[in-house]
């Protein structure tokens, strides 16, 4: 039997420090990633799933911290509990034992999942309102327009050089040509 933690954090900048630094755990092995929780395709997430084993033990700091939606949080601790593996939340004093659970703390899991995710939807929804009333105060612009880009964009079609053509010899996406094409009209 292995403890085994699991950190991650949303940038590189970020640090771990606050996160299962007040157990008195020995932890075998730790598995960190610094990326977006929005997915479970995470480099360190990957590796844990392919080290664990029967028996381990997974601490994980808060349910936060492996997942941002309950479909992949559910779907992570049934994997893990049905390999013979326990998971811990350590914030939130949840555990999902191999062999089954008992149903308040499933209800717990369920409930706090949603939250999560509710909470992570309102975040998403602030920053939209905030580029919204930033884009009307005048200061949310945008990246600026790349004039040359644009203007050798319109040379080449002028020329009757085909979108694909005219994306791949100036580096830029098929969308972006059509994006300068139409701000030209």
């Amino acid at each position: 039997m292995a403890h085994i933690a699991y950190l991650r954090v949303s940038t590189v900048e970020q640090n771990t420090d606050r996160q299962l630094n007040d157990t008195c755990i020995s932890f075998d092995k730790t598995f960190t990633d610094k990326c977006s929780g929005g997915t479970t395709k995470r480099p360190a997430l990957t590796e844990l799933k392919d080290y664990v084993r029967d028996g381990d033990i997974i601490h994980v700091h808060s349910i936060d911290r492996l997942a941002r939606n309950l479909v992949d949080l559910k779907q992570l601790i049934n994997e893990w509990n049905s390999q013979g593996i326990t998971v811990k939340f350590h914030k939130e004093g949840l555990s999902f034992n191999a062999g089954g659970n008992d149903h308040m703390s499933e209800l717990m899991l369920n409930m706090l999942g949603a939250v999560a995710q509710f909470e992570l939807a309102m975040i998403q929804e602030r920053r939209q309102e905030g580029i919204e009333k930033a884009k009307a105060a005048g200061k949310y612009k945008g990246r600026p327009t790349n004039e040359l880009s644009h203007q050798r964009i319109s040379e080449l079609r002028s020329q009757g050089v085909s979108l694909r053509k005219i994306a791949k010899e100036i580096g830029v996406s098929l969308s972006t040509v059509q994006r300068a094409l139409a701000a030209n009209e």
